[in-house]
């Protein structure tokens, strides 16, 4: 669905038409794909945690340490760059930090595995910008304004070259576990806490609660998604439906699975698809690739984009 920004003049009238467009004051943010960070409370440091298939043992406290994330299972990856491994204090946070050593990352932060190293570099000058700022970017803003640019290569070439992994098992469903959210943003189903209706929304919630708290590079995600949302996603993503949208092959490749320095949109968590896609029409991801995706989502409704979001979810990567 990302345009080519390359393409000529036409191109070029479209992104100066659109630069000055204003952030939509009236966007809807859904809670559900926009989750506020609860309030931190001191973490334990001296209850030893194990994971299955490692020798390692970390606290709670070094599990959440910016500058020192756990690597559970450093066999799974080539060696990590000091940016992504340790990061740099005090604003450099470790790209293992949320993104963890796989890449795979979270539902409320970004998988970035297998990215091409120009889309991840252009996405890093964006947040340092300003182009991007989204509700959920703002833990991006003050590590994009320091790091350097030899890091930024460093850190987009590590996770370039990562294989893509099967992450998110998509279901659809009429009712879902009741959730709370924990450290960073990440939903947990409620122990005992019984289900409800999905309604309108995409649950995402960790396959072994146990271990994504304890940031588990091996352990994926569960995204719930409302009956019928992937078979509409699908007429969206490949016919562009009756003339609501682009199909996405045209820039992300018959497979959808990128080309050049577009990125791969399958297999990836349907709840950042869909934040990405609502950021893109309200706004807050601006430069000129967003300015371009504004024409692909400007007829379509949160619907739309929550169907599109599941059905290329769905699609595994």
């Amino acid at each position: 669905m990302i345009i080519r920004w390359s393409l000529g003049a036409a191109i070029v009238a479209s992104l100066v038409a659109l630069a000055g467009r204003p952030v939509n004051a009236a966007a809807d943010w859904p809670e559900w794909a926009y989750p506020v960070n609860p309030p931190v409370s001191a973490f334990d440091a001296t209850v030893a945690k194990q994971l299955p298939g490692s020798a390692k043992q970390f606290t709670q406290a070094q599990i959440e340490d910016d500058f020192n994330p756990p690597d559970w299972y450093p066999e799974d990856h080539p060696s990590m760059p000091p940016v992504v491994a340790n990061g740099r204090p005090p604003a450099v946070k470790a790209c293992s930090k949320c993104h963890i050593s796989s890449g795979a990352g979270h539902p409320e932060s970004a998988d970035i595995a297998g990215l091409p190293v120009g889309y991840v570099e252009r996405q890093m000058a964006d947040f340092k910008n300003g182009n991007r700022k989204g509700a959920r970017a703002t833990s991006m803003l003050p590590i994009a304004k320091a790091v350097t640019d030899e890091e930024i290569a460093a850190a987009a070439q590590y996770y370039a070259g990562l294989k893509r992994t099967p992450w998110t098992k998509v279901v659809e469903t009429d009712t879902v576990p009741r959730t709370r959210l924990g450290t960073g943003g990440m939903r947990f189903p409620i122990e005992d806490g019984g289900s409800e209706p999905i309604g309108k929304r995409i649950i995402e919630v960790p396959q072994a609660p146990e271990r994504a708290e304890l940031r588990d590079s091996r352990a994926g995600f569960i995204a719930y998604v409302p009956t019928g949302a992937i078979e509409r996603g699908a007429a969206l993503v490949m016919t562009g439906g009756d003339g609501e949208t682009t199909p996405c092959a045209s820039c992300h490749g018959e497979e959808l699975r990128g080309k050049e320095e577009v990125p791969h949109i399958v297999g990836r968590s349907p709840m950042y698809v869909f934040r990405q896609l609502n950021d893109v029409k309200a706004g807050t991801r601006a430069g000129p690739t967003a300015a371009l995706m504004q024409q692909v989502v400007a007829n379509l409704s949160q619907d739309d984009m929550l169907a599109i979001a599941a059905y290329l979810a769905s699609r595994g990567p």
